[in-house]
């Protein structure tokens, strides 16, 4: 049997609930909620079940070792004393990143750079040789956490960010993060039970990652490589296993998932990425400027889209987010309506009372996820029957 140890979940702002209830119906022992974080406890088996099967990760961390830090002669000393030898060989390749919250510290480059050095001067005082610097494609990436005082070192275990699910060969100008497509879909609460529409889809990447949550798609089957695969303690047998007993949670689908792109470029490019993540069977893309469509029949239909900021693109702002009301209002009834936004101003134009309001990040903006219920006749018809 293999051990259990302890292991953190890295998020985004606003998606730690959901990423706590994806670990606990992965099977996850002792979930803990941080700041855009997760702790819990699993084997080496579950390591790879989270990097596969985890929507809402970014990253999965495994702590080695915490220590108190005072200086950087003490990151330093606890550094150098550490067994690096059971981590990585001492002709091998590292990389290492630091996030810091300290008075003590704020330079996290300076410190990643603190933390090679005593790592590289650790193997060449011991064996005479040492460990090459690999950004790219190193055998263990070193993670480094300094809160305060209090200095966690990891090893990551994914290695690039869980959002590069590895469907994506083409994309627009402000491609929305895997990750936050995906947390967006859990939170606005569909299930697979309803057509699913993105009518500004841009990429795909809604469409893709709302289709992946109907049928129970491990999110990251895609992946070229987890930083995992790299580890003296790789288990390639094991790892099969895991895809092949989460493949087998996969589930039929019998709804339509549709998107919409003004934009030539962007409706060809999803085609391609939707074609790539092996999808074309649920998912269809059309050329279509949403301002001029209609909702196709009474059945319920669930919208979830990431319009334009006015970050990137020059258009009116306030005329568009009026433009999205009037839509919503004129020509789909019975729509739950979600999108996500930056531009609160643009929102108060609307024209419509949102039903619920989620503070969230896109990236470094702020922004809110919003939702428009959109009943089948009027609200008031609706109460009276």
């Amino acid at each position: 049997m293999e051990e259990n140890f302890n292991m953190v979940a890295k998020t985004l702002f606003g998606f730690e609930d959901l990423l706590a209830k994806e670990l606990t119906q992965l099977g996850a022992q002792d979930v803990k909620t941080g700041v855009r974080s997760v702790s819990f406890s699993g084997d080496k088996g579950f390591m790879y079940k989270a990097n596969l099967g985890l929507r809402t990760a970014i990253k999965i961390l495994k702590p080695i070792h915490t220590f108190i830090v005072n200086n950087e002669h003490d990151l330093y000393n606890n550094i150098y004393k550490m067994p690096w030898e059971q981590y990585v060989k001492p002709t091998g390749t590292i990389a290492v990143d630091a996030t810091i919250h300290s008075e003590l510290f704020t330079n996290s480059l300076y410190i990643a750079q603190k933390t090679k050095d005593a790592v590289v001067d650790k193997f060449r005082d011991t064996t005479g040789e040492r460990p090459n610097v690999d950004l790219k494609f190193p055998d263990v990436k070193i993670n480094v956490h300094i809160d305060r005082h209090q200095c966690t070192i990891s090893l990551d275990s994914s290695g690039d960010s869980l959002h590069k699910r590895g469907y994506k060969i083409a994309t627009n100008i402000a491609p929305i993060n895997e990750v936050l497509a995906a947390g967006l879909i859990m939170l606005s609460g569909w299930d697979g039970q309803t057509d699913f529409m993105d009518p500004m889809c841009g990429s795909g990447t809604m469409l893709i990652e709302a289709a992946m949550i109907a049928c129970n798609i491990p999110p990251n089957l895609m992946r070229k490589e987890f930083a995992f695969e790299r580890w003296n303690d790789w288990d390639v047998d094991l790892f099969e296993k895991i895809e092949e007993s989460l493949l087998n949670k996969t589930r039929d689908f019998h709804y339509k998932i549709i998107g919409y792109d003004k934009a030539p470029s962007a409706v060809t490019k999803a085609i391609e990425n939707v074609k790539n993540a092996q999808l074309d069977d649920f998912i269809a893309v059309k050329h279509e400027d949403f301002f001029k469509t209609q909702k196709g029949g009474d059945e319920k239909l669930h919208m979830v889209f990431n319009p334009p900021y006015g970050e990137r693109l020059n258009i009116d702002m306030q005329e568009f987010y009026k433009n999205i009301g009037d839509t919503l209002k004129q020509s789909y009834p019975n729509t739950d309506a979600w999108f996500i936004t930056s531009n609160l101003d643009a929102l108060k134009h609307v024209g419509l009372r949102p039903s619920r309001k989620i503070q969230l990040f896109n990236a470094k903006l702020e922004a809110r996820l919003v939702k428009y219920e959109m009943y089948a006749g009027s609200k008031k018809g609706k109460y009276m029957k």
